[in-house]
């Protein structure tokens, strides 16, 4: 089957599921609200003290938070709930029901959830961005565009095979929620950019936890601070982490022993 019309098969399943909860949208545009203002007024405590953070000024850490939020929509509209139900599909031996079907598994567990309402927090968080970028007062090139739409998409792709390593330990260990939670932490510490952190905490946002790629790389593309060079670095990192997710989704997946066994 082919996994682009798999892929929008599940998401008009999953939009018609999610408009019957039409007050979800109200209780997501609250969150979303309480999360920007959250933001702001962290923004404004910090300027308040500085005049600038680790080089970075007000607004182009508006772009910053910008990037955070829509990223944020994305994980859990998409990554995040598709993560879920494979945990709970490998801990109830349920997972049968997908590796049975005529898809390539890892893309039918990828794509078989999706909540219509996060996407709320893409919306906002764009309108986070252009604001910001009005406040830079900059002209926004094609190369420009095309390196944070280059950024953004690595960086998801990144954090979805992220998501996937995780996942894929709960075919040897029960209970892996504990580990969900803790990447929900280090994803939270992407609302500032990883270069006011310590050495130590910068490098486990990057190499480990790729906040990095995922929320500060794009927004350096916003703020003409992104090279060719950090470019093709994030697609090489990009490529590595899909190669090992994938290879850790298939061993988990020889070690499976359902409800069918």
């Amino acid at each position: 089957m082919n996994p682009i019309k798999l892929a929008l098969t599940y998401l008009r399943i999953g939009v018609l599921n999610e408009m019957q909860y039409r007050i979800n949208f109200f209780i997501q545009l609250l969150q979303s609200f309480i999360s920007v203002a959250t933001g702001l007024i962290g923004l404004s405590l910090v300027f308040g003290q500085v005049t600038t953070l680790a080089g970075w000024s007000r607004p182009e850490l508006l772009a910053v938070m910008g990037v955070h939020l829509l990223m944020g929509g994305v994980i859990r509209s998409v990554i995040q709930p598709n993560m879920e139900r494979l945990m709970d599909d490998v801990r109830n031996g349920t997972l049968d029901f997908a590796l049975t079907k005529p898809a390539d598994a890892q893309t039918l567990v990828s794509v078989r959830e999706f909540r219509f309402w996060q996407l709320v927090d893409v919306i906002v968080g764009m309108v986070v961005i252009s604001i910001a970028f009005v406040q830079l007062k900059g002209a926004l090139g094609i190369l420009q565009l095309l390196g944070f739409l280059a950024a953004l998409v690595m960086g998801g792709v990144m954090l979805y095979c992220v998501w996937l390593m995780v996942t894929s330990i709960s075919f040897w260990v029960i209970r892996v929620q504990e580990i969900s939670n803790l990447f929900e932490g280090l994803y939270a510490a992407g609302r500032w950019p990883v270069g006011i952190y310590p050495d130590w905490l910068r490098t486990g946002l990057t190499f480990l936890v790729p906040v990095a790629f995922a929320v500060t790389v794009p927004a350096e593309a916003l703020t003409n601070r992104l090279s060719g060079t950090s470019l093709l670095f994030a697609f090489g990192m990009t490529l590595l982490f899909v190669i090992l997710s994938r290879g850790l989704w298939r061993l988990g997946l020889s070690n499976y022993s359902g409800a069918s066994s």
